[in-house]
């Protein structure tokens, strides 16, 4: 009954998506389709969500979203809870799938080439110039799903956006997608999840290394507690 719906629903939102650039080029109005189109998602698969910690984000200025990642799920998640415009940051291979990756490059989305170092510092200059003009954005820094309730490790690269950006980070914890969706599988679960987002984490004076450290900890915390 997901897929049934979901997938021509899918297809619909993201032809508004696009047309909405023609009414609002700055891309908000796409944020506010997006978000509809994730929790009217998270209805129809029977996901109750919890989110915990809404007063954390700021109100102004761009952030950081830094989050675990648990399954497929996550997007829709966080892109109907988070209570800020965002942008994505993807793999850029994701930005070649036709429609998709169209509408991806429309909405101002930041794509990271995983695969070519020089072309990844590039993409990591790019995306830190735009949070600094304000935009905020997402990113999973185990860089794939763990599909379970341990935390993979933690690349890098998040965390050199935020030294270079000096964007504050706001962790976040997501527990219960793993239940949703199973690695491999199509067959969606109704499942109880919570977000959690912490207290936003400073960067001024600290490298990589030490936001990585932090930011680990504390989502780590707040998925305990979650």
């Amino acid at each position: 009954m997901v897929w049934l719906v979901g997938l021509p629903l899918t297809g619909i939102f993201f032809l508004l998506v696009a047309f909405s650039f023609f009414i609002n080029p700055n891309g908000g109005l796409m944020h506010s389709i997006v978000a509809l189109w994730g929790r009217i998602l998270l209805s129809l698969a029977g996901i109750k969500v919890t989110v915990k910690g809404r007063e954390n984000v700021p109100r102004e200025g761009p952030v950081l979203f830094i989050s675990n990642h648990q399954g497929a799920f996550d997007i829709p998640l966080l892109q109907a809870m988070l209570p800020r415009e965002f942008r994505w940051i993807a793999k850029k291979s994701l930005f070649k799938i036709p429609v998709v990756g169209w509408t991806m490059s429309f909405a101002g989305y930041i794509a990271i080439d995983r695969d070519n170092a020089q072309g990844a510092y590039r993409s990591m200059e790019a995306a830190a110039e735009k949070i600094k003009n304000g935009t905020s954005v997402v990113v999973f820094p185990e860089g794939t799903r763990s599909h379970s309730d341990r935390l993979l490790p933690f690349k890098r690269g998040a965390f050199l956006l935020a030294e270079k950006s000096s964007c504050p980070i706001v962790p976040v914890a997501i527990k219960g997608a793993s239940n949703i969706m199973k690695k491999g599988g199509i067959a969606v679960t109704p499942a109880s999840v919570t977000i959690a987002i912490g207290a936003p984490v400073q960067t001024g004076g600290r490298g990589a290394k030490e936001l990585l450290k932090i930011t680990r900890l504390e989502i780590e915390r707040l998925f305990n507690e979650a």
